[in-house]
């Protein structure tokens, strides 16, 4: 599989199991995660449910078990497609460029959110056409809490997305920021933007009628892990700018 992804024009990068999947992509978010259903050190459906509580990845689960209940488990626990094995390699390849195209189609450059108008070209904040001013830090956390918005993302992996895995336990610096943040976005009279679930994490409100949140920006990073029982390694697959 290596093989035909990087001939399709990506960049592979393999992880052995759950954990070290879920290390490498708090690191470095990627694009879309391709996954096996069965792994060394767990199940292919719990690390979609764990990757889900804080990221908006596309997931694509592959397995050699293609019973629906299976399927379904998949894709409730945040899979955007499962591929049953075998397959044929163009079509792992089709299925790859056109989940990445769904994800791409969304105009990152201006987003309109309770009132907000955020611009990630710039990186400006308005309400009612009037700036507020966000350091580098704030505005950071806001875009992580916006990708992620309507679902919890946990104190670690915001930690670790904005700061870095060094600061993977500094939560005394995460509150001071949201603080921060809830001080210069909510307005006096309106509902909060950002829910605590305390001892886990932070939430930003998603908007009624607002579908899943689709990815910005993305660093065209696909996530995978290898389950050594089954033929087929999986990868992190970067496309060129041919492939995009």
């Amino acid at each position: 599989m290596r093989v035909v992804l990087r001939g399709a024009g990506f960049d592979v990068d393999e992880t052995g199991t759950c954990q070290a999947a879920l290390a490498r992509a708090a690191l470095r978010a990627p694009d879309v995660a391709i996954i096996e259903l069965v792994l060394p050190d767990g199940d292919g459906v719990e690390l979609c449910r764990r990757l889900r509580e804080w990221s908006a990845m596309p997931l694509i689960v592959l397995s050699a078990i293609g019973d629906e209940d299976q399927k379904v488990r998949a894709l409730e626990a945040g899979a955007d497609d499962y591929v049953t094995k075998p397959f044929g390699a163009r079509e792992l390849v089709a299925r790859l460029r056109a989940t990445l195209r769904r994800v791409q189609r969304t105009d990152p450059s201006r987003l309109l959110l309770h009132g907000l108008e955020i611009n990630l070209a710039t990186r400006v904040v308005r309400r009612e056409g009037r700036e507020i001013p966000l350091t580098p830090i704030e505005f950071k956390l806001l875009r992580v809490l916006e990708q992620h918005r309507g679902r919890l993302v946990t104190h670690s992996a915001l930690l670790q997305q904005v700061w870095g895995a060094v600061y993977e336990a500094d939560r005394q610096t995460l509150r001071g920021h949201i603080a921060n943040l809830r001080r210069k976005l909510e307005p006096p009279d309106g509902p909060p933007l950002i829910g605590t679930r305390h001892g886990v994490g932070y939430r930003f409100a998603q908007p009624a009628a607002e579908k899943a949140p689709a990815l910005h920006s993305p660093q065209s990073l696909a996530l995978a892990a290898r389950d050594d029982r089954i033929p087929g390694p999986t990868g992190r697959a970067k496309p060129s700018r041919r492939a995009a």
